[in-house]
């Protein structure tokens, strides 16, 4: 811990992040609803995008708030007014987020982890269709293509420099959360069993991107 605290500034707020994101579960076991728990939903989050702000360097550090920033207001957004502008929420923090690891693509990939980055996206379309496709052509062809544009986020993020066993897992993770999604509306996983996944591996997701990404930025800023 000693050798990060030249960096991070205002880890009180990394704390209350975890706090918010970490005991929201206990509102989706109990299947909680209404306008306090849609934002205790997206407190922690929204306090992980105010973290990334206090510790921006630079565009980069200050494009990373913004992602987490757009993924607060998607989970808001979400139950508060509604599936499709959360979705846009999210897809407009996704194509920050593209940019963001475009920006900063690691100079050289091993051949499996170049494999990796070009399968994502197909192997991300090809699961969602095959969880949705028993439902709505519409619904099946928007879980496909937003599969598609997460997936997307996930591969440039493993390709980029940032550290994968953090930024690059975690954006793995966010995709995962999505599927587990899908898997719940498609019924091919009940809602009861899809519950334990989506919010762990969205919030933890985001939070190791969080912490990958920002340390990454503010240590070479110093």
């Amino acid at each position: 811990m000693n050798e990060d605290q030249h960096w991070d500034r205002a880890r009180w707020l990394w704390g209350l992040a975890l706090v918010g994101g970490i005991s929201f579960f206990v509102a989706v076991h109990q299947h909680w609803d209404g306008a306090a728990i849609h934002l205790w939903k997206t407190s922690g989050v929204a306090l992980l995008a105010v973290w990334a702000a206090v510790n921006a360097r630079n565009g980069d550090g200050r494009l990373i708030a913004a992602v987490l920033g757009f993924g607060a207001l998607g989970d808001w957004a979400l139950d508060a007014i509604g599936l499709m502008q959360g979705a846009a929420a999210f897809a407009m923090g996704h194509l920050v987020a593209i940019a963001l690891y475009l920006r900063n693509r690691r100079p050289a990939m091993t051949g499996s982890q170049r494999l990796l980055v070009l399968a994502v996206v197909p192997l991300a379309m090809l699961i969602a269709w095959a969880l949705t496709r028993h439902g709505e052509t519409g619904e099946m062809g928007a879980a496909v293509g937003y599969s598609a544009l997460v997936a997307a986020m996930a591969a440039s993020a493993w390709a980029s420099r940032f550290p994968r066993y953090r930024a690059g897992i975690g954006a793995m993770m966010f995709l995962a959360s999505d599927l587990f999604i899908f898997a719940g509306e498609g019924g091919t996983l009940g809602k009861d069993v899809t519950m334990w996944f989506v919010w762990p591996l969205y919030f933890a997701g985001q939070a190791l991107i969080a912490w990958g990404v920002v340390k990454t930025l503010s240590s070479e800023g110093n």
